[in-house]
């Protein structure tokens, strides 16, 4: 006979309702007559309403303006009747101030509860279990599980040994006893650090920097050269710097690091230092893109830019009869040693 699923819905803290004045993180359900009906995110999705007098402190023209159905936002407690379960929210009584730390807390809520849910359902756990033994308790010894958790990554034991939860045992005489025990059995502290280390264990960021550089001298090519490992060697270890031709003249500048303003540093730098060498040979530097963070996307646009490149030098090189070729001192460049290919 298979095993009762375990219930993974569960509010995100331990409070059943918000407090009055604080924001939450909303989802829009439905527009009705009066208002629009509410999911709140963090409190399993328990239901709240907005009036149409609260979404707006201007005069409202369009409704569909200001609120859609699906939308998420963060938005103001008004009143929370907790024996009916009615709450009231506003929209327009929200200030910055109180989106920026809602959306913050909301994110760092959404990433905890992803984790522990997670747990639960490869446990056969019920979420709420999960929650009153781990997750709520972390929550007010750090003021967020979160904190706790970026802490798990590198020392779990320091965080999840200290958590103990009460038992009642009947003892030898048939009284009933309580005990202290550890919350957090073996099997759920070796799922528990493997997810948050899967999912919160930061991960380097590429910042990339693109740059024009031309050198019509004679040896044009070779001066390049050297502007190149000037900028390479401005790296480190923590933020390792590289320079690749894409077209004659573009080049990129990349490195890897876990610190974003350091890495966007160590490439203005790089870049500085690539200058000073080309300008010293009566060559230019032109910054196209300044060095920032860039994704996955950006990376594979970069490549297919560079193959399509590639594979029409390649069917440019086929035509001969020039009777002259020009050394712009652009071609390829192999700081390395290898030969120059001119463009």
């Amino acid at each position: 006979m298979a095993s009762q699923a375990p219930n993974l819905e569960c509010r995100m803290y331990e409070a059943r309702y918000p407090e009055v004045d604080m924001a939450v993180m909303i989802q829009v359900k439905n527009i009705a007559d009066m208002g629009a009906y509410v999911s709140l995110l963090e409190y399993n999705n328990i239901e709240g309403m907005i009036l149409f007098s609260e979404l707006s402190r201007r005069r409202i023209r369009s409704v569909s303006s200001l609120i859609k159905v699906g939308r998420i936002e963060p938005v103001m407690v008004l009143r929370v009747d907790k024996e009916k379960g009615y709450i009231d929210l506003s929209k327009r009584r929200v200030s910055e101030e109180d989106i920026q730390a809602c959306e913050e807390r909301y994110n760092k809520s959404k990433l905890v509860h992803s984790i522990m849910r997670h747990v639960g359902e490869t446990l056969g756990i019920d979420l709420e279990d999960l929650y009153v033994n781990i997750g709520w308790p972390l929550y007010r010894k750090y003021g967020h599980a979160f904190e706790a958790f970026k802490i798990v990554v590198t020392d779990p034991d320091s965080v999840l040994s200290t958590l103990t939860r009460e038992v009642k045992e009947v003892g030898p005489d048939g009284q009933e006893v309580t005990k202290v025990v550890p919350a957090v059995s073996e099997e759920i502290k070796e799922s528990l650090v493997k997810n948050i280390r899967r999912r919160m264990t930061p991960q380097p960021l590429k910042i990339r920097a693109d740059i024009e550089m031309k050198c019509f001298q004679f040896d044009g090519v070779l001066h390049i050269k050297d502007a190149m490992r000037k900028a390479e060697a401005v790296g480190n270890n923590d933020c390792p710097v590289k320079i690749k031709l894409v077209a004659p003249p573009l080049y990129v500048l990349t490195t890897q690091t876990l610190d974003k303003e350091q890495g966007i540093s160590v490439l203005s730098n790089a870049i500085v230092a690539c200058t000073q060498e080309i300008e010293h040979h009566k060559g230019k530097l032109t910054v196209k893109e300044a060095p920032r963070v860039v994704s996955e996307r950006d990376d594979k646009l970069l490549a297919e830019h560079m193959s399509k490149l590639r594979q029409e030098n390649e069917e440019v090189s086929g035509d001969e009869g020039s009777e002259e070729e020009e050394d712009t001192g652009m071609g390829e460049v192999n700081i390395d040693g290898g030969p120059a290919i001119l463009d």
